[in-house]
């Protein structure tokens, strides 16, 4: 098996009908599935499934040189992901939209294979998710699986007729070629090397940590770019930068992956992770921004990347990427 199960204690509840938490929503019977078991249980379901996966991982991290820890992630920001209640305020007054079903795959084991093979995999099972018309959710580990998710997503995507959107709010555009290894620094130079035709957006890079040779290439692919420097000196808000930016890619409903590394957060409120700047984006910033992307599209897939228990601070930086799943399920 790819997955192996975690602690179902971290599958919270309070066993409590009038208080429920997102651990009650968990299925609880499937242990370790493969891609077709996975696949005939998610097309059984009745209600919205969401797919949550961890990649308890950072070899990508160490070839690029940045601080390890992001391999402990995906529990750390399960633990309190799922103490969270169910959302307030649906987006549907229908009964059958205010009812999901979670499937937690647990974690990719990483011993038995190379970082290569582990893509692989899941890229596989986001696949089977997403055409089982799923939501999946990956829990990094390193951004090197920023390029799996991707895969995984845009042959979806492509196959059912739609131009693919990706956008990733980062510090770093993650362009670098992959001649020193699959690391975090190269999943979208592998992205628009395999798949050109997309529609790319990266967003809330900072000028200090990006060279210009690879700012170049990856416009010359097409990718739109923000950086953090231009938001912080026009006086407006994030959420208008981002808007504009986008401009006719989201006139009309479609679906998108959001790629999220943690370190484009400012160093304050998300110090757990492998490169983190003062200069980042806030809390303030981002969930205003993500609130107007979910309600105008379909956020089909979700990747939070390089969240570093061992660098954080009173769990600060696993509880903003557990309420960015959160947002997502609402």
């Amino acid at each position: 098996m790819s997955f192996e199960t975690v602690d179902s204690r971290l599958f919270f509840s309070r066993h409590d009908a009038q208080d429920p938490r997102l651990g009650d929503y968990v299925r609880r019977d499937l242990i370790t599935p493969t891609p077709s078991a996975l696949e005939k249980a998610l097309r059984a379901e009745s209600v919205r499934s969401f797919v949550i996966a961890g990649y308890p991982d950072d070899e990508g991290i160490q070839i690029n040189g940045g601080r390890l820890g992001a391999a402990l992630a995906p529990d750390s920001v399960r633990k309190p992901l799922y103490k969270m209640t169910p959302p307030l305020f649906p987006s549907s007054t229908s009964a059958d939209d205010q009812k999901f079903s979670i499937i937690d795959l647990g974690n990719l084991k990483t011993s038995s294979f190379a970082l290569g093979d582990r893509h692989s995999e899941v890229t596989e099972f986001g696949k089977v998710s997403l055409n089982a018309g799923a939501t999946w959710i990956g829990i990094g580990g390193g951004h090197d699986y920023g390029f799996p998710d991707a895969a995984a997503y845009i042959q979806w995507a492509k196959a059912h007729g739609e131009r693919p959107l990706v956008l990733n709010f980062d510090a770093h555009l993650d362009v670098r070629p992959v001649s020193k290894g699959l690391s975090s620094g190269t999943p979208f130079f592998r992205m628009l090397e395999a798949y050109p035709e997309v529609d790319f957006a990266e967003i809330g890079i900072q000028g200090h940590c990006n060279s210009r040779t690879h700012l170049e290439w990856a416009k010359s692919r097409g990718a739109r770019i923000l950086t953090q420097e231009q938001v912080m000196v026009s006086g407006e808000s994030f959420t208008t930068h981002v808007m504009r930016l986008l401009g006719d890619w989201i006139l009309k409903s479609r679906s998108v992956f959001l790629s999220i590394d943690i370190d484009g957060f400012s160093s304050a409120i998300a110090p757990g992770c492998s490169q983190s700047w003062a200069t980042g984006f806030s809390a303030q910033d981002f969930f205003p921004c993500l609130d107007v992307l979910t309600s105008r599209l379909d956020v089909r897939m979700l990747g939070i990347y390089e969240v570093s228990p061992p660098l954080d601070s009173d769990d600060r930086t696993s509880k903003l990427a557990a309420q960015i799943v959160h947002k997502v399920l609402a």
